[in-house]
């Protein structure tokens, strides 16, 4: 399993994508675009991330930046109200409802014909919306995806390895795109048709991975658009990327469930094929390694090979234990941040399903809080 869903998929995706070009893009005439950035207490980041949006190279008069404030308590929607003079909308939610509740009601503020969510921590380099409205010309894409870039300012970081696996996933996208489109959308930035955007989704689902899926779903393909750069800030620690991880995957296991039917090859083909492959197939990886776990125990007593392999797996285990004991001020050693960072991904799909199975809901998002990005 391991073998096909981080190996095997990218080899298949690059025969089929390799003699495929890549969707068609032409400089659009400028349409009206809407940015929408979701905030809770961002008082320390909503200054860095308007001046970005307001940095694009797009028309302004073509651009509505809309700042939704999830009933934030500091100073967020202060500092947004500086901005108003300069074009700078203010959606303040009365009270938390979540991400998703406040992007649902957000809807009818909305006047752009292409709406891109993003995210208060991270920068969307100048030309990254015009590449994403770009892309969007061709009408056969419903979303288009930013290329994410790790990035940290910190001089250490226990957290070395996060950038290895970003670089990774983009890099599947890449082929992903090229063999028909990707599964799903990068929640730091992606652009969506406003017809799509509009189409509710629960409150409890991730919105960004619903975006592909819902794009499929009504005949449209989505993209990732590797010249538009997001530089995402790295989480201070791995324990900060496990809580982000266990959140992430409890609500894309859920809008997956939601969206089950698009798992049917016979009406869906190659894209049920890719959502089985780089979703199922990479969540199954983990929930598969305690029955194996198991069945080692067993075995291992009259066969040395199952000992070895249980005494390899109880060493990568102590190994990833030190790594989270590991002081969040003081850089990793590569080896130890590649084995934590493994283990830690994979017991957070466990502990994902584990929350979905017995109907443990992320009633209210909370953002993860990142070093402040670099303008």
């Amino acid at each position: 399993m391991i073998g096909y869903a981080y190996v095997a998929y990218p080899i298949i995706l690059w025969l089929i994508a390799r003699d495929r070009a890549a969707p068609e893009r032409s400089s659009s005439e400028g349409p009206l675009v809407s940015i929408v950035v979701p905030a809770y207490n961002e008082e320390e980041q909503i200054r860095g991330a308007i001046e970005a949006l307001i940095a694009q190279e797009y028309p302004r008069d073509r651009l509505q930046i809309l700042i939704l404030s999830d009933a934030s308590t500091d100073r967020t929607d202060e500092i947004v109200s500086e901005y108003r003079s300069r074009g700078v909308e203010l959606l303040r939610m009365p009270v938390r409802g979540g991400k998703t509740a406040a992007e649902n009601a957000s809807c009818a503020l909305l006047r752009g014909d292409i709406i891109i969510n993003s995210d208060s921590s991270v920068r969307l380099h100048p030309s990254a919306v015009r590449l994403l409205v770009d892309a969007m010309a061709n009408p056969s894409v419903g979303v288009a995806s930013t290329r994410d870039v790790s990035i940290t300012r910190a001089a250490q970081s226990s957290n070395t390895t996060e950038a290895g696996y970003v670089d990774y996933e983009m890099r599947i996208r890449g082929l992903e795109t090229l063999a028909g489109g990707i599964v799903g959308a990068s929640g730091s930035g992606y652009a969506i048709r406003a017809r799509l955007h509009r189409l509710p989704v629960r409150a409890d689902l991730s919105r960004d991975f619903s975006a592909a899926l819902t794009a499929r779903s009504h005949g449209y393909s989505a993209v990732s658009v590797d010249d538009a750069v997001c530089y995402v800030p790295r989480t201070a620690s791995l324990k900060a990327e496990y809580k982000r991880k266990v959140r992430t995957i409890a609500r894309g296991v859920e809008t997956l469930l939601h969206n089950a039917h698009l798992l049917d090859p016979i009406k869906y083909g190659l894209f049920s094929w890719k959502l089985l492959s780089h979703k199922i197939f990479r969540w199954l990886v983990p929930a598969s390694m305690i029955p194996a776990a198991i069945g080692l125990v067993i075995l291992a007593p009259t066969n040395a090979w199952a000992a070895a392999a249980l005494g390899a797996g109880i060493l990568l285990g102590l190994i990833a234990l030190l790594g989270a004991l590991w002081p969040s001020s003081r850089q990793m050693p590569r080896v130890l941040s590649v084995v934590t960072f493994a283990v830690a991904a994979n017991v957070a799909v466990v502990h994902a399903l584990a929350r979905v199975a017995y109907g443990h809901e992320d009633h209210l998002w909370e953002p993860t809080r990142r070093s402040p990005a670099a303008n």
